[in-house]
């Protein structure tokens, strides 16, 4: 079985890759841990190694704030972020001044926190989030979903590059709320909380065409599920996406607690944790896991 596999393989690296300090809860992260699960088509989902462990998803939660912006917005939004990929680092603000303004991609630290300002247009703070946990629980079917406050206040603390990026925003009037209430919501959605198993289900709707699955409730129009996965094979690692997709052949998106919520079309969802991280913020054991499987089942989309 490839994912059985994957984590045997995850197992047996020496090299973990280092985990995350800078939030100090992440700092607490075991660098042996490795899980992985895959979702069908069917609905069925085939998981090993540390699959039920629950972890903050960390940036891998800009892909349901993305499909909520644009459900709201439409493309209206993408006046505001683009949709290149960065080549700079997650949080770069050189990148920003560069550009006037407006972020490379809503992936970025600086993308993520606009689409998270759009968002606030028809919600306050408390109802974003609210809708935000809700639209995940029922994406997974899973009520057990919940943020971790104690990761979000340690975000909160320890914040000051992306307090810097939210003010450089509203500067350039990019930031139609106040940079506080921004980044209190965006924090708390870096804090939610899921296992692999529960990411894994609540991405299946990028894999089948904007459906839960074969056949399943309509979450968003195959149009725009195809088109958030096309940003994110191009631009779900940062600097890293055209190594991830010369390695892996897949649209994926990483988070620096080790989580990368990755997506084959017509075939499966794949969520994998490893907190160790590469010199690019990405899961390094993670990254080989996915890699593994891919190979194994000819899942690559290039293929």
């Amino acid at each position: 079985m490839a994912a059985k596999y994957a984590v045997e393989r995850a197992r047996e690296r020496e090299e973990r890759g280092v985990v995350a300090t800078y939030i100090y809860e992440l700092a607490k992260a075991d660098p042996q841990k490795a899980g992985i699960a895959i979702t069908l088509a069917n609905g069925k989902t085939i998981c090993a190694g540390d699959c039920n462990d629950g972890v903050t998803i960390q940036s891998v939660s800009k892909i349901f704030t993305l499909a909520l912006a644009l459900g709201a917005q439409g493309d209206r939004l993408w006046t505001r972020v683009g949709r290149e990929p960065s080549g700079s680092s997650f949080d770069s603000i050189l990148q920003l001044e560069h550009e006037n303004g407006i972020p490379r991609n809503p992936f970025v630290n600086a993308g993520a926190i606009v689409v998270t300002d759009a968002i606030l247009s028809n919600y306050r703070p408390k109802e974003a989030l609210g809708e935000l946990v809700q639209f995940v629980r029922s994406l997974a079917d899973d009520d057990e979903i919940i943020i971790d406050k104690l990761v979000a206040q340690s975000e909160a603390e320890t914040g000051h590059r992306n307090r810097a990026l939210a003010n450089y925003l509203a500067s350039h009037g990019n930031l139609r709320n106040s940079v506080e209430m921004t980044l209190g919501v965006y924090f708390h959605q870096c804090a939610l909380s899921m296992s692999c198993v529960q990411l894994s289900r609540a991405g299946r709707f990028l894999a089948f065409g904007g459906a839960t699955g074969a056949g399943g409730r309509k979450i968003v129009s195959e149009r725009r599920a195809r088109r958030i996965a096309a940003i994110m094979l191009t631009c779900g690692h940062y600097d890293g996406s055209g190594e991830f997709a010369y390695r892996v052949g897949i649209p994926a998106k990483s988070g620096v607690s080790g989580m990368i919520l990755a997506v084959v079309p017509g075939i499966a969802s794949i969520a994998v944790w490893s907190p160790g991280l590469d010199t690019r913020g990405n899961s390094l054991v993670g990254t080989g896991m996915l890699e593994d499987v891919v190979d194994q089942l000819n899942w690559s989309v290039f293929a």
